[in-house]
């Protein structure tokens, strides 16, 4: 219970630092930034919104939720408002470069910890899998689909896409997967249980 809140509240300030950094955000935020232009909300809150959005579309792709599941609508979006409004706002490089690396790389910590402590994806990551099993495709081809899409809306809207999405798209994957072996919850055979099958799959890219 501990790592998943913890994973889940580094994952709302990594995105947090990622914006703060300005070179461009990861698909989903790349649209809650825009819809947050669009409708003045913060982009927190917009997370929440969309996130809780998302979940309502696990009903008719049979979908079930979990603590993790449900948590991560609120907990990501409440920790990433936070961090905005603790962070102060970064104008040179100097600055922004190492947000967006420590970001990233929190990132992947994060995704390692909360995926590891078994309490269920979170509703995007499980709409992917859900679109998988209910059409056949694969769960790549459906997360690829999916964030395409939701990036291009985003960036039509107003949220930033760089360096730092093409950065992001190339690192998180690897990432993930060594934080997703460092904080595997030990079994009560004392070896180490990683979350594996199409939630992990949803998530990382490669």
């Amino acid at each position: 219970m501990t790592q998943l809140y913890t994973g889940l509240a580094l994952y709302g300030a990594s995105s947090a630092l990622l914006v703060e950094a300005g070179f461009g955000l990861e698909p989903w935020n790349v649209l809650h930034q825009g819809l947050a232009e669009l409708t003045g909300l913060t982009i927190g809150v917009v997370s929440i919104i969309v996130g809780a959005m998302v979940l309502l579309l696990w009903i008719p792709l049979r979908q079930r939720p979990g603590l993790g599941t449900v948590s991560n609508v609120f907990v990501v979006g409440i920790a990433m408002d936070a961090t905005l409004a603790l962070a102060p706002e970064a104008h040179t490089m100097a600055v922004r470069i190492p947000l967006l690396v420590g970001g990233i790389v929190l990132n992947g910590a994060a995704t390692g910890l909360y995926i590891a402590a078994r309490f269920g994806p979170g509703p995007r990551d499980g709409l992917m899998t859900g679109l998988h099993r209910r059409t056949g495709r694969s769960v790549r081809l459906m997360r690829t689909a999916v964030e395409v899409a939701v990036l291009a809306t985003g960036f039509a809207l107003g949220g930033t896409v760089g360096v730092g999405t093409l950065l992001y798209a190339l690192t998180i994957g690897p990432l993930a997967q060594l934080f997703l072996r460092l904080f595997a919850v030990p079994s009560k055979s004392g070896s180490k249980v990683v979350a594996t099958g199409p939630s992990e799959r949803a998530i990382l890219p490669g």
